[in-house]
């Protein structure tokens, strides 16, 4: 039994917890950052296609 206070002490006063958490705020971070500027480039590049297919001659 003091075998199992010792390794909880052990890990309340470890700043392992801590630090997993906070790399876990900036990934979600840079992938919500990721995310908007993919959104906002594909928004523009779509743009730019449909403007040159509509500059294209017809096919036929």
């Amino acid at each position: 039994m003091n075998m199992i206070q010792n390794r909880m002490r052990e890990f309340l006063v470890s700043e392992d917890g801590p630090t997993a958490t906070e790399y876990a705020v900036m990934l979600a971070l840079i992938i919500i950052v990721a995310l908007a500027a993919i959104t906002l480039l594909g928004q523009k590049v779509n743009t730019i296609f449909t403007n040159v297919e509509s500059a294209l001659p017809d096919a036929s």
